[in-house]
């Protein structure tokens, strides 16, 4: 190499020195106890993330995965940021809250779940592209996340909508331990191209060719708006993490004598600009060290804190007699029209069909570019929704049944859930997802579920529930006015037909709470002798109950309905629950480890001192069956509801 193409190349020299000496240093912190959990390193590697980082303009974005420290000193250059984040010190980036894998500035991102981060950073390009600015999204994978499905339904998004993404695989030849060819069978490259993506391979050896050809990279995706996947051959110096490495040291030594630092550096081992980029390095680690060995921790609070919580006061309640399926239109309508940001990204749901459910009818025709169909890709849209979010936008994504939500359960626990309280409270995640839930359709056990406590209790999100009393379209205006945390809204089925309703019971008065999503009151004109709680579409079989209990058994019950069902409390519960001492929970899914498991703890919690007998009407342990007959069987009812509630009264257990 010339002293010209030295004099070339030398900002980008000596950044990669810059991000060699910082990674080492990182090690040698570890090996001193001073850095917790773990440590990916991406030593032999660091042209890759300054090959991206020089071509980007300001309001290009870049999703970085757990080997993110190069990617991010490529962007940012801030050591000081980063080591004091590794340490876990307040003058970390993140104040020390995600740590080496979890990296936020301006617009660069990590996140140390590789597959998901795909569909995310998708999300963030789609915003591009909606913003109509010259702006890309730049994702960074490994070869051993070609193993994830959620990569492929992000690629063939991108590419069916023409999305300006560029997805740079970083093939090092291992997934963490696993060599590739024990995971990875056929091409690499022809995978993207399977999906019509354009591709280029190139590789970190060739690192003047890798600056020049990744320019050409980024230039296409910004040019055309499409997406692109490069792949770069390279390899991993050092171990996974840490010392967990069992490559042969033969293998790795052969790659040592061909790194292209190493060569550069004994090329020009007395060049004096080099020697002093090395001092100017050197001193400058030692007080990015310094500095975050003097900062100190970060406090730590809980997300949800008694004070995120009003004293619970009651008014009446009243609401016009309309269809719920279309009042969540009405809501979702508003929103549209009230909010430029809104995106609405669903299975099915523009003209003519509208949703499964009919919730979208004749929005697309509305909104045609912010209504839109997706593929079947559960993980992908959430993920997609998770991208919209961070880029300042309202999405809404409908999953067409809520069975369907595991296969996007990571990016509500793993991304969605985290981002904002992991990047620092530096960025908010405004997804809401619709879903239907609940079984008496005779759907069968994968259509029929309610599985509503597999997602309540995750910190810095929110759950609610649609009931009979409460008008969605209030809730939803109510939501996208907000637009906090991410929201999980389900939509029972059997709700969809019915209309909401405030008109009493005989011998009862409706008031609903002073929380923004108001818990529903059906009071007795006498006082109660046992407290029902109960949400979603079971709140009908329980308020049937209610009025058989009284005119049957004369019981006098009263009936609470929540709307959210996370974060929650049971202050609306409390002055019942004292004067009744008995306490039925009605919930449509299972029992074990549930929303009424929760309610119930509460109250052996707070008000332990009043001895309250606590019972709880739950479907049967088994999956919900098809047949009407049997799923009657399995299911909570009116009868169940009625008998639960005599036997708790007259003492008795069930």
């Amino acid at each position: 190499m010339t002293i010209d193409i030295k004099d070339k190349y030398l900002k980008e020299i000596r950044l990669a020195m810059l991000i060699r000496e910082t990674e080492k240093r990182l090690l040698n912190l570890y090996s001193e106890g001073k850095l917790f959990g773990t440590v990916h390193t991406c030593i032999g590697q660091e042209f890759i993330g300054i090959s991206v980082a020089r071509s980007l303009i300001p309001q290009d974005i870049i999703f970085s995965n757990h080997r993110s420290h190069g990617h991010f000193l490529s962007y940012s250059q801030n050591i000081t940021g980063l080591i004091g984040e590794i340490m876990g010190k307040s003058i970390g980036v993140c104040s020390g809250r995600g740590g080496s894998q979890h990296l936020f500035q301006n617009n660069f991102y990590s996140n140390g779940i590789q597959g998901g981060i795909v569909p995310v950073a998708a999300g963030l390009a789609f915003s591009q592209k909606l913003k109509k600015n010259d702006g890309i999204a730049v994702v960074f994978i490994g070869d051993g996340t070609l193993g994830e499905g959620v990569v492929y339904e992000s690629m063939n998004i991108a590419s069916k909508w023409g999305l300006p993404l560029l997805i740079v695989c970083e093939n090092n030849l291992y997934a963490q331990s696993t060599p590739q060819d024990q995971f990875l069978s056929g091409s690499i490259l022809a995978r993207p191209s399977a999906f019509g993506i354009q591709t280029k391979e190139l590789n970190t050896w060739d690192w003047m060719n890798l600056i020049d050809s990744m320019e050409d990279c980024i230039k296409y995706v910004r040019k055309n708006r499409l997406p692109m996947f490069c792949k770069v051959d390279t390899y991993r110096l050092m171990a996974h993490s840490k010392g967990d490495d069992n490559r042969s040291k033969d293998e790795i030594e052969s790659y040592w004598r061909k790194d292209p630092i190493i060569t550069i550096l004994n090329e020009f081992e007395r060049d004096q600009e080099i020697l002093t980029i090395k001092d100017e390095i050197n001193e400058l680690l030692d007080n990015a060290i310094y500095e975050a060995n003097s900062s100190e921790y970060s406090i730590i609070k809980n997300l949800t804190l008694a004070s995120d919580f009003k004293n619970v006061t009651w008014k009446r309640y009243s609401c016009d007699k309309e269809r719920i399926s279309v009042l969540i239109r009405k809501g979702l309508d508003n929103a549209l029209k009230k909010y430029d940001t809104v995106i609405i990204i669903g299975e099915d749901i523009e003209a003519p069909y509208g949703g499964a459910f009919k919730c979208t009818t004749e929005l697309s025709e509305k909104y045609p570019s912010r209504v839109i169909n997706t593929p079947i890709s559960e993980a992908a849209i959430v993920g997609i929704g998770n991208g919209l979010a961070l880029a300042g936008l309202k999405p809404v994504v409908e999953i067409m049944f809520g069975d369907f939500l595991s296969l996007a359960f990571d990016q509500w626990l793993n991304h969605a859930s985290k981002f904002k309280w992991m990047f620092n409270d530096n960025v908010k995640v405004p997804l809401i997802i619709r879903t239907p839930m609940g079984g008496k359709r005779g759907y069968g056990p994968t259509h029929s579920q309610c599985l509503e406590k597999h997602f309540i209790g995750i910190p810095g999100t929110r759950v609610l529930c649609l009931n009979h009393r409460y008008n969605p379209e209030q809730l939803y205006n109510d939501l996208f006015e907000i637009s906090d945390v991410p929201t999980l809204v389900i939509e029972n089925k059997v709700l969809y037909s019915r209309q909401v309703s405030s008109d009493p019971p005989t011998g009862y008065e409706i008031f609903c709470s002073n929380e923004l999503f108001p818990t529903i009151h059906l009071r007795p004109k006498l006082p109660a002798d046992i407290t029902l709680v109960s949400f979603g579409g079971i709140a009908l079989d329980t308020e049937d109950a209610m009025q058989r209990l009284f005119i049957e058994e004369e019981i006098v019950s009263e009936l609470f309905i929540f709307t959210q069902l996370f974060p929650l409390r049971i202050d609306a519960l409390t002055e019942s629950l004292i004067k009744t001492r008995k306490l039925l929970m009605i919930e449509e899914g299972q029992g074990f480890a549930s929303l009424s498991s929760e309610i119930i703890a509460q109250v052996a919690e707070q008000l332990n001192t009043f001895c309250i007998k606590c019972m709880r009407v739950t479907a049967s342990e088994n999956p919900i069956p098809a047949a009407r007959p049997l799923e009657e069987v399995c299911l909570p009812n009116s009868d169940k509801i009625f008998n639960y509630a005599k036997d708790l009264y007259d003492g008795k257990s069930s």
